[in-house]
């Protein structure tokens, strides 16, 4: 992917928590595949239950990658939030947007820590503020950066190949997916 379009994404996510945050809540996990460098669409974590459910969903992120066949994917998640619902110990940085770069030949571990601040500048809470992010200087990203295990899982299987005895692999692993309640947004290049 070139820089450009990494750059939209992680303005994308940043965006995507300074809102969810206002709204009282990060965004969930999610995936960003890419085939040669384009990007294939963004899937949500499905709502789950915390532990095993949750590890379960975040692997299964995997899924559309593979169909796919994606040759690099990107997922973004919160470093407590994803700790939390999976009843694992916190990994790095907290609060922190963590978002993996990764191919088959490895990943690339990128943090973008934050600390939630109140603002009274506008309609939030019932005494007029709101909660605003401020972005904290990001450390150096890591190569193959330790990863929670169903982030690690997601990775590990994007790059798998889907065995699916079906004419249109990709099409029927986004419908299932949003049967199982992830959210899927595809470009137009993708769409099903």
């Amino acid at each position: 992917m070139d820089t450009g379009t990494w750059d939209a994404l992680v303005g994308s996510m940043k965006s995507a928590y300074d809102k969810g945050v206002r709204e009282g809540a990060v965004p969930r996990p999610v995936i960003m595949p890419l085939v040669r460098g384009e990007l294939v669409g963004l899937v949500w974590l499905r709502p789950t239950k915390p532990g095993d459910d949750t590890l379960t969903g975040i692997a299964a992120l995997s899924n559309i990658a593979a169909a796919a066949c994606a040759d690099e994917v990107v997922l973004a998640w919160e470093t407590q939030d994803v700790a939390t619902a999976c009843e694992l110990p916190v990994l790095g940085p907290s609060p922190c947007l963590n978002m993996v770069r990764a191919t088959p030949d490895g990943h690339v571990l990128h943090q973008f820590p934050y600390t939630e601040e109140s603002s009274s500048a506008g309609p939030g809470g019932t005494d007029g503020s709101m909660t605003v992010l401020d972005w904290k200087r990001a450390p150096a990203p890591r190569p193959d950066g330790e990863l929670p295990p169903p982030v690690r899982a997601a990775v590990d299987y994007a790059f798998t190949p889907m065995e699916l005895d079906h004419p249109n692999p990709f099409g029927v692993t986004v419908v299932l997916m949003e049967e199982d309640g992830y959210t899927v947004r595809l470009t137009d290049t993708f769409d099903h």
